[in-house]
């Protein structure tokens, strides 16, 4: 585990399973339509169950760039936040999509004033965007986020794999442990 703090938030990255997180909120990459087949949003209804998706389903379509809240079912969280990285199921995408999908639920944490919140990497599965490129991506967006007020005081990023926790952690020093030279 590593972990920091900025602006009186704590920033952790681990490696482990999403669905494992005691927090406020985890937060599903989804595709527009809602459908939970594989991947993370697939490993969310069966930890959590069907009644996740179903509730998703009932607000579609989601745009990329949109963001919803659901039940988190059997799951230690309080919500499941579906933020779209991609419009149809198993589609590539870019690193823009991650940027608006991070920014979107960023925005629908903030008008739920959840506290404590956890983010897998987006688009990195069948989106197939780079761990290192989403990570940092993720990471500029939240510290963007920070920047202008938040309700949040814990973000838990969480790798599922050692290379996707190394990714996150090595993202999280450059942006938020950086120091100015002069």
């Amino acid at each position: 585990m590593f972990e920091c703090n900025y602006e009186d938030v704590v920033i952790r990255v681990v490696q482990g399973d999403i669905t494992q997180q005691i927090v406020d909120a985890i937060v599903n990459p989804a595709n527009s339509r809602m459908i939970m087949g594989g991947g993370v949003a697939g490993a969310i209804k069966r930890a959590g169950g069907k009644e996740i998706e179903e509730e998703a389903i009932k607000q579609v379509p989601v745009p990329v760039g949109k963001a919803i809240a659901t039940t988190a079912g059997k799951l230690r969280a309080l919500y499941v936040i579906h933020t779209p990285t991609m419009s149809r199921p198993a589609m590539r995408i870019t690193k823009e999509n991650v940027e608006s999908a991070m920014k979107a639920a960023l925005e629908c944490a903030k008008k739920l004033k959840i506290k404590s919140i956890a983010f897998p990497g987006l688009g990195t599965g069948v989106g197939g965007v780079p761990i290192q490129t989403a990570a940092t991506a993720m990471v500029q967006q939240l510290k963007n986020h920070l920047d202008e007020g938040t309700s949040i005081k814990e973000v838990t990023f969480v790798g599922f794999t050692q290379e996707s926790a190394e990714a996150f952690k090595k993202a999280v020093k450059q942006l938020f442990l950086q120091r100015s030279r002069f």
